[in-house]
């Protein structure tokens, strides 16, 4: 009799969050892991830290970048943040764990992806406006900074839901 191997754990799904994005990009992430039978991670990247060190699971200690600029509290997942995800996250029958990161947005994502080794990288977009557009055309978005460095999928959510139209006449709906 032949043993069939184990099978392979299942890759969770790594999805970047910040307080007040809009709750249908983390609605998109959780349908994702459900489909997956996957956990979903919530990630939060503070980009005013830096990385001291850093445990199995890609959660990560901290240092503020300016060391006069400290505020207590920082090196914890926002309280706050966290309730708003449990809310949206409530009834979708999916495990979801947080994670607090430190440093550039893109590299702090992309390395906690391969840490997991997540199926996915799911973000969202920018609410579109003119101060919007200017300032992703200077720093460039941190889905196009993914895309081009990892080698895993990432997924790409628009910051308006399908059918909402922009309240500026002049910004056109996506």
């Amino acid at each position: 009799m032949v043993d069939s191997p184990a099978p392979p754990p299942l890759q969770p799904v790594v999805v970047g969050v910040s307080p007040g994005q809009p709750p249908h990009i983390v609605q998109h992430a959780a349908r994702f892991a459900a489909a997956f039978r996957a956990e979903l991670i919530c990630a939060y990247v503070n980009p005013g830290r830096f990385t001291t060190s850093e445990s199995d699971d890609g959660s990560v200690t901290s240092r503020s970048i300016d060391p006069d600029f400290s505020e207590p509290g920082e090196d914890e997942f926002d309280a706050g943040l966290e309730a708003e995800l449990a809310d949206i996250l409530a009834g979708t029958h999916v495990t979801w764990s947080t994670r607090l990161l430190a440093g550039d947005i893109t590299v702090a994502l992309g390395h906690l992806a391969t840490t997991v080794d997540a199926a996915m990288i799911v973000v969202g977009t920018h609410e579109r406006s003119f101060s919007g557009g200017v300032q992703e055309f200077f720093n460039r978005s941190v889905a196009v900074h993914l895309a081009h460095r990892q080698q895993r999928p990432v997924v790409v959510i628009p910051a308006r839901p399908p059918g909402v139209t922009s309240p500026l006449p002049w910004v056109e709906a996506p």
